[in-house]
């Protein structure tokens, strides 16, 4: 049973982790629910847990805050905590990481916006939000943040604009993963590799010749691979990709 979930996030391998209370003691776990759907505890005596994202390495970093300041905590994937950060004056909601493997942080009372680079260094990235907390990144790069009455886009550069309005208090944003393909052909045969990041979602291979009409020709969950013989009356052949039922 998962009690007043508070954050949730993928790791590499589609298993969620969970942010929730624990009504025995008061304090929070981190639950890991994996693709068959067996739960487990992966952290507990946790403290208001308002973000939480994994790194390329697999490691899950916490977030919470507090009256008297906040701190964001690194998990290993064997589970073993350490700081990555405290402060008495800042207040940590939302996480996200960039391609680049930098971590970015919402100070959801000072109206900031923080990056810490892979090195540790840290450094203001925007200004001007209003009670920011979700974070997420688009494949270009772009950071989205939900805050007290909308959710803001910030490009890499740091120029923002409204993306959409008339919300309150948008806690969690996040993108739907998109599958990927890159195409191969040997010896009369096309090799198909879909890929995805985490989580994973049925995915329909379709073909056409004319980029107009289309015809599905697979369906499986990514990772995987579709052979595909190349007809020779034919002149080309293309090749896309879309989420599954």
């Amino acid at each position: 049973m998962i009690n007043n979930p508070q954050a949730v996030a993928f790791d590499s391998s589609g298993n969620l982790f969970v942010a929730n209370g624990d009504p025995n003691t008061g304090l929070e776990n981190i639950t890991k629910i994996a693709t068959n759907g067996t739960q487990s505890i992966f952290a507990s005596g946790l403290i208001f847990a308002n973000g939480l994202a994994f790194d390329r390495a697999g490691n899950l970093f916490v977030a919470y805050f507090l009256s008297q300041g906040g701190a964001i905590y690194k998990f290993t994937p064997d589970g073993a905590q350490s700081t990555f950060f405290s402060s008495a004056s800042e207040y940590p909601a939302g996480l996200a990481f960039n391609g680049a493997g930098d971590l970015f942080v919402s100070d959801v009372l000072n109206n900031v916006i923080y990056k810490f680079a892979t090195n540790g260094t840290e450094s203001i990235f925007a200004t001007g939000q209003f009670r920011p907390h979700g974070l997420a990144f688009d494949s270009s790069g772009n950071l989205f943040v939900g805050n007290y009455t909308n959710i803001t886009e910030i490009t890499p550069g740091g120029a923002q604009s409204v993306f959409a309005s008339g919300l309150s208090l948008a806690n969690g944003v996040a993108f739907q993963p998109v599958p990927e393909l890159a195409a191969a052909a040997t010896n009369g045969i096309i090799q198909v590799a879909v890929t995805m990041p985490s989580p994973y979602y049925s995915t329909i291979v379709q073909v056409s010749t004319d980029m107009v009409n289309w015809t599905s020709v697979c369906t499986n969950t990514p990772p995987f691979t579709f052979t595909n013989l190349i007809d020779p009356t034919l002149p080309c052949r293309f090749y896309r990709a879309l989420l599954g039922p």
